[in-house]
Order: C-alpha cells, then structure tokens, then sequence
C-alpha cells in the first residue's frame, strides 16, 4: 500500500483516534449533540491537525529538543486562532454553539500526540497525509455520535426533522450528556466486533493507547503527569 494512502487508511481506520485510540474525548461528548457540531469540530480540527502537522515536520531539524512541545503549543496556537476567526466571520452560528471548545482544540490530545510521536519524525508529505487521515477519522466519529444522537434524541438529521413529531417521542436522554457516553459505548462496541473480525482475518487494528490507558509510552508529557518517562528512539 501507498505510505500515503496507508497513512490515511490508518487515520480512519486501523487507529481512528475516536473509536480506536479512545483519543479526544473531551470534545467527543461534549459537543455531538447534533451531527452538524460533530462534523463542525470535527473539520475545524482536521484543519489545525493539517498544517500543524506540515509546520512541526517542516521545522522539526530547528525547533530545539528541550522547547519542542512548548513550540508545539504556540504553533497550534496560532492556527487554532486563525481558524476561529474564520468560523466566526462565516459560520457564526455553528461557531457559537462550539463555544469554548474551537479554542480547546489547542490542548486537544491527538494534535499534541500528532506532532510529538509522528510530525516531529517524519517528512512533509507523509505528516500533511497523517494530518488528513487523523482528521478525518476523528470528524467520522463525531459526526456518527452526532448522527445517532440527533436522531434518537429530536428524531432530526443534520437540523432537518425527519421523524414526525405526530407518533415519534424524542428520547430526551441522547441530546443530553449520558447519551453521548451511551452512544459511544455502543459505537466502540461495535468497533471491537470489527477489530475480532479484523484480527481473525490476520489485519489487526491498533491497540487502544492514550491517557485512558495509562500508556505513556509516546507521550511527551508523560514524565510531568506521571513521573514516567517517555520512550526514546
């Protein structure tokens, strides 16, 4: 397989930051109450992931060792801001009910985890490819939490009602927060039913990794939250 059509299958596949890694889910739960935020937040932060990924990888050889992730974080920074201006100047109202979570999106574990264990490592293309696959799994499963929110919780697709109102009671529980870990826990679910069978046909996903794990094995912050240090190449 093409390294950068491989880097996009895992992206949206094999190591689906939502669904996979259990990475981001800060934003996962808080902001899918419809389908229209989850692909909002979710393209918002393929963006950021994007040139991020180009802007660390390009400067990767100049950024010193021992200011790499304070770097990291004025270079998302800086790209986070831009883009909520955009938001703010031409999709006002999506940009208002994503709140304080477009600013968030620079403490945002999978661009950090992004940056640290692959941009900083790896050329321009390959990161740029990495960006957009990461991205666009991270913006598939929002939007699908959204989705099925959305529809069990006001019968609507996309701000559209497509379940009368006249014989279809809105199940209020899926538009409020123990909806989204309910609609979650069935979504990982089913990916695990997928991971068994990608397993037996000997195509394994990538093992859940992230702070929900315990595993700091790529993490540059890992030696302040934990006092464990993080493996070195």
């Amino acid at each position: 397989m093409n390294k950068n059509v491989e880097r996009l299958y895992n992206g949206i596949i094999k190591e689906n930051p939502t669904f996979v890694l259990m990475l981001g889910m800060c934003p996962t739960l808080a902001v899918t109450s419809s389908a229209i935020n989850g692909l909002g937040m979710g393209l918002s932060t393929t963006v950021v992931l994007i040139l991020s990924n180009l802007l660390i990888s390009a400067f990767r050889k100049v950024i010193p060792n021992g200011v790499r992730m304070p770097a990291y974080i004025v270079i998302v920074a800086s790209l986070v801001t831009i883009v909520q201006f955009v938001m703010e100047a031409y999709t006002p109202s999506l940009s208002a009910s994503l709140g304080v979570y477009i600013p968030l999106i620079v403490v945002n574990c999978i661009i950090l985890g992004r940056a640290e264990s692959y941009a900083s490592k790896n050329p321009i293309v390959l990161s740029i490819f990495d960006g957009i696959g990461m991205g666009l799994g991270f913006t598939v499963g929002l939007t699908s939490i959204g989705l099925v929110r959305e529809f069990l919780g006001a019968g609507q697709l996309f701000g559209h009602q497509v379940l009368s109102l006249d014989w279809f009671t809105p199940i209020t529980i899926f538009v409020m927060a123990p909806g989204a870990f309910l609609v979650l826990a069935f979504l990982v679910a089913g990916m695990n039913i997928i991971r068994k069978k990608m397993d037996a046909k000997g195509k394994p996903l990538a093992a859940p990794s992230g702070c929900l794990t315990g595993d700091c094995a790529s993490c540059g912050q890992s030696a302040m939250c934990t006092g464990k240090k993080a493996k070195t190449e």
